[in-house]
């Protein structure tokens, strides 16, 4: 083609071209020159977005819901589990409405301390996924119920911060162990949390699916960046093996290596300079490249915000540090550091412009907007995805046992707790504890912590009966008791009969002047004398009988004397002998009351009792005549009109120190006797209505001695008492020498199992009802007056906890009355009634002639027919 004619067909393209870049050029020029109206403009439309976004999201964030999380004390959870919860909750963070904002698409996690319990676990997220997290794969060992709105009071001082992964982008969080849980150091920065000074800390952890444009980006800059890393080493090599290359030519030692060999350094083939091969660049590996964001699987975005408030100056900020130190605890290759710069004494971080405005969004909305990716696999917040498990040692707050409270009949005290904001009396409530069982070696504390408890119950208004065989507790808590608002209400029943004119209180068992039922008072006495002797139906079957109708016999004199008005006319156990061995007394007897005995009874009298031999009543008698030789025993029951009464101590609330006097066979049927007629007496508090019981507890000291005597009725009272608002407090050095039934009910109803230090078989049956946490070993190495004790509060059992048990000379050193001793001991004899031994012993002996004489009158003449059939 002429090369003209192409000129002209190629112009008018060309000048088309021109034109266009001339406009171009000018309307880039008008833009530069009205800059400011692009910049409203973008300014404008992103802001048209951003509002809309939010009001979106608002109105998501305003469909959470939020759901809490009790975990059991055997909570112990496996990997797998945690990990499927973790998958649970990236799942629930995709349960919105098409139309919110990705920032909106997150469930979190809220660790919360604000005295109401040691760590509260709170998940919240959208009301979609509430279905999908209630059901956990940690089955019945955690609770799931439906979480209540968390209103906060302002505080005076708070400080907020956010924490971002800080370090290789790629590299995991540190992997933590689950035992000890990995929450045990967020739970230590809490501990000393003091609810009364307004303290409160919270940590917040949003979990989001990462999104996935933004994950592919950062794959190709970290995959960008490693390949420059590379070539650049390779290059880096490549010059230093030049450069050590040129640095041995030209060395001595090569040169003078040359002229050996003949070659010169100019010319010829051997002379010439070595070839270096350049390195080649590494391929890069993207497992090796990416490290955890290789993968989509299992990979979130998290944002981590932590708000600590306080009244008291100073507090948010330490406790902020604890948390931050906490937190130290999951860095490894990455770790959580606080965003933000420190200037001097001032921190720019969250509690500043222009961070600020954004967090408290973020923090009231449930917003994941993290500054930087912040991206996780699930296995890297393992310690997160789980409420505290068994492995966590959780403190003991005001919140979960109460502080003892000096006067308030509602706390029982437990004993002194040491915790990070220093020692307090702990309690539990009255009415929640039921019953006791305390165990230790002898000087161990345990009598101590019992009196002390008894004590402080007394001064509070509260009715109590103290049983020791040993008598050495009354002294110890005569000081703390000798104030005169007590002393009408203390009675000391004593049978040791010490010193010089011994004073001694009395008791009948078949007394009726109460209004007792009649067979009651003869079963009760009847199997006392049962359990101390060991008779049963099938070993002593006869000895049975003859006592149950010989008692039914003087319980009715006893109901005919009280109702003729007369009660100290009545019959004591030791008219049982001459009721069988004497057969003008036996006639009188039975024919006075004939009207009052039922048939069965008095056929066994007529037909049955004739027909016995003689020897027949030594098993009967011989405990009676023991009881009747001794001096203290014969005049603490010989008396008609006896003083004791437990059933009216328990409902005037009395108090009560019994001292049975020591631990032979004659003190054990007292103690039987004793034992028995309690659980009668609170039997028949079932014509109370039980909103009117009163409260009233029974302390057994050496309960090895006592159960000796009782086995059967002790273990009934561990039984039974709860439904009639009696409690029992049991001490003892050995679990295992106690009877079988009463071991295995005061292990069962217990509502506070304590152990001072012992042997290891000693206190290894009660670890084993902790599950071995503390161990055997642990109790054993405890110091005086340490015990690990577990306690009933609000239904749910807290501990086992090491508490200190009270010294009375510290704990009650206000109360103590030493002046007041000896005047109130001789009150407390005189509310239990005591009288000269020698007067109650001349008066238990002349007992029958005066029983003689009332059941003559009841029958005044006597066939002597009759007298044949009962002989």
């Amino acid at each position: 083609m002429d090369p003209a004619a192409r000129h002209l067909t190629l112009a008018p393209p060309v000048g088309d071209a021109i034109g266009l870049l001339s406009h171009l050029a000018a309307a880039a020029g008008g833009l530069l020159a009205h800059w400011y109206l692009l910049a409203l403009l973008v300014a404008g439309s992103w802001g048209l977005t951003e509002w809309l976004v939010r009001r979106l999201a608002r109105k998501a964030s305003a469909e959470r819901m939020a759901l809490e999380l009790i975990p059991a004390r055997h909570f112990d959870p496996g990997l797998e589990e945690i990990f499927r919860r973790g998958v649970q909750l990236a799942r629930a963070s995709t349960s919105m409405p098409w139309w919110a904002p990705r920032r909106t698409k997150a469930v979190q996690i809220r660790l919360r301390a604000d005295g109401s319990s040691p760590l509260r676990y709170r998940i919240e997220g959208p009301a979609g996924g509430e279905r999908l997290l209630s059901i956990t794969p940690f089955g019945p060992a955690v609770t799931v119920q439906r979480g209540r709105p968390i209103a906060d009071k302002p505080r005076k001082h708070v400080v907020r911060a956010e924490f971002i992964l800080r370090g290789k982008p790629t590299a995991p969080l540190r992997d933590v162990p689950l035992d000890p849980d990995p929450l045990q150091p967020l739970v230590d920065a809490v501990c000393d949390l003091r609810a009364g000074l307004g303290d409160v800390a919270e940590l917040r952890l949003d979990i989001q699916r990462a999104p996935k444009w933004t994950l592919r980006a950062r794959r190709v800059q970290l995959m960008s960046d490693a390949r420059r890393r590379e070539r650049r080493e390779a290059q880096r090599t490549a010059r230093g093996l030049r450069q050590d290359a040129a640095g041995v030519e030209d060395s001595l030692g090569w040169q003078l290596q040359q002229l050996i060999g003949g070659k010169s350094g100019g010319g010829g083939a051997g002379g010439g300079r070595r070839l270096v091969m350049p390195p080649v660049p590494r391929r890069v590996e993207p497992a090796e490249a990416l490290g955890k964001l290789a993968d989509d699987d299992h990979l979130v975005r998290v944002q981590l915000l932590v708000m600590c408030a306080s009244d008291t100056e100073g507090r948010a900020e330490a406790r902020l540090a604890q948390l931050q130190a906490a937190l130290d605890v999951f860095g490894g290759g990455s770790r959580w550091a606080m965003r933000g710069w420190h200037l001097g004494p001032w921190r720019l971080g969250a509690d500043r412009w222009p961070s600020r405005r954004g967090f408290e969004r973020r923090w009231e909305l449930g917003h994941c907007q993290p500054p930087r990716p912040n991206w996780v696999r699930l296995e890297e917040l393992t310690g997160l995805l789980k409420p505290p498990t068994v492995h966590c040692r959780l403190p003991l707050l005001a919140a979960d046992v109460p502080t003892f409270e000096f006067g308030n009949p509602e706390l029982l005290l437990q004993g002194i707790h040491q915790g990070p904001d220093g020692r307090r009396l702990v309690a539990t409530y009255a009415r929640e504890t039921l019953f006791e069982v305390g165990v230790g070696k002898a000087g161990g504390g345990k009598t101590e912590r019992a009196l002390a408890q008894a004590i402080g119950w007394a001064h509070a208004g509260g009715g109590l009966m103290f049983v020791d065989p040993h008598r050495d507790s009354w002294p110890r808590a005569l000081p703390f008791l000798a104030h005169t608002t007590l002393a009408h209400r203390t009675a000391l029943i004593d049978l040791g009969a010490h010193g010089p004119g011994p004073q001694v209180s009395s008791w009948n068992p078949l007394d009726m002047r109460h209004g007792q039922v009649a067979h009651e008072v003869v079963e009760a006495t009847a199997d006392a004398f049962a359990s101390a002797l060991g008779w049963d139906d099938a070993t002593a079957p006869r000895a049975l009988t003859i006592l149950t109708a010989a008692l039914a016999v003087l319980v009715a004199i006893n109901s005919a004397a009280c109702q003729a008005g007369r009660p100290e006319d009545q019959t004591t156990l030791f008219n049982a002998r001459p009721l069988l061995t004497d057969p003008a007394f036996r006639t009188t007897a039975l024919a006075g009351v004939d009207g009052r005995l039922d048939e069965e009874t008095r056929a066994w009298w007529q037909t049955v009792f004739p027909t016995l031999p003689v020897d027949a009543f030594a098993v009967v008698l011989n405990p009676i005549t023991r009881l009747a030789a001794n001096p203290v025993t014969r005049a603490f029951l010989g008396q008609a009109a006896g003083v004791y009464n437990i059933r009216a101590a328990m409902d005037a609330k009395m108090i009560l120190w019994v001292c049975p006097g020591g631990n032979g066979p004659t003190d054990r049927l007292i103690t039987a006797l004793l034992a028995r007629d309690l659980l009668r007496a609170v039997r028949s508090r079932r014509d109370v209505p039980e909103a009117r019981r009163v409260p009233f507890r029974a302390y057994f000291d050496e309960l090895i001695t006592l159960t000796g005597a009782a086995p059967e009725t002790i273990a009934s009272m561990f039984e039974d008492f709860r439904k009639y608002r009696v409690h029992v407090h049991g001490m003892t050095q050995l679990l295992a020498r106690l009877p079988g039934p009463v071991r295995l009910s005061l292990v069962q109803n217990a509502s506070t199992l304590a152990s001072t230090a012992g042997s290891q078989s000693a206190i290894a049956p009660i670890t084993a009802e902790w599950g071995d946490e503390p161990g055997p070993d642990v109790v054993a190495a405890l110091d005086r007056f340490d015990h690990y004790l577990s306690l009933t509060v609000k239904g749910r059992r807290i501990g086992p906890v090491k508490i200190t048990g009270p010294h009375l000379d510290d704990v009650f050193a206000t109360y103590a009355r030493p002046d007041n001793a000896a005047a109130f001991e001789r009150a407390a004899r005189t509310t239990a009634g005591t009288a000269p031994l020698d007067h109650l012993t001349t008066r238990a002996r002349s007992q029958l002639g005066r029983v003689n004489a009332f059941i003559a009158q009841l029958t005044p003449t006597t066939p002597d027919s009759q007298e044949k059939t009962y002989k």
